[in-house]
């Protein structure tokens, strides 16, 4: 394993983190389902539907990333992602909107959609694309014109989906649950606005550093 590669894992493991760690990003809505219930147990439940719709985002970017990547340039495919996350990020700042804390008793396949849906609109997914192709250069050698669609190219898809979920489900149950049973919601008052403001500054950081490094 090449010291590019375990750098790679770090990366997604701490975006996860990051994801993780919004509250637009589920845990917020785990909370709000365990004080609808009134139970611990309402707030675990969640956890996995908000894992899984965030890992199908990262895994659906990733998908489309490896699919144009296959026929244009790995140089075009980072400034189109590099265009996308500033354009994101850009808008982010000036644009808040945030899940309400009412009517939400859904099932486990509408949350799983919920969280798909907010990863995606929040440009989660995009933000671990660029982690993944230099990961696809490392593991070809750096030479490679047009990302690998199949074989090498499906495995590292597989890894880095699997790392970026491990850190966002691992920060999100450990905030819901601290929230939900230490802290309550009303911290947000306070922190929400400066959350969006440093989201949208990564999102257009993360696009700055796709074409500079």
């Amino acid at each position: 394993m090449t010291s590019g590669m375990t750098a790679s894992w770090v990366v997604l493991l701490a975006l996860g983190a990051f994801h993780g760690i919004n509250p637009g990003m589920g845990w917020l809505f785990a909370v709000a389902l365990g004080m609808q219930e009134g139970r611990r147990s309402a707030v675990l439940r969640a956890l996995l539907p908000l894992g899984a719709g965030h890992a199908l985002a990262v895994a659906a970017s990733i998908g489309v990333a490896l699919a144009i990547g296959a026929v244009v340039p790995v140089a075009w495919l980072r400034w189109l992602t590099a265009g996308v996350l500033v354009s994101l990020g850009v808008l982010r700042a000036f644009w808040h909107r945030h899940p309400r804390l009412v009517g939400m008793r859904v099932g486990m396949g509408g949350l799983t959609l919920w969280s798909f849906l907010m990863a995606t609109a929040h440009g989660a997914g995009l933000m671990v694309v660029p982690v993944f192709v230099g990961m696809t250069m490392t593991g070809g050698g750096g030479h490679m014109h047009h990302m690998p669609a199949t074989g090498a190219g499906a495995g590292t898809a597989l890894v880095a989906t699997g790392l970026h979920a491990l850190g966002y489900l691992g920060v999100t149950a450990l905030v819901a649950v601290l929230v939900f049973e230490k802290l309550g919601v009303g911290m947000l008052r306070r922190a929400w606005f400066n959350l969006d403001l440093i989201w949208a500054a990564t999102l257009v950081a993360t696009g700055i550093l796709t074409v500079t490094l």
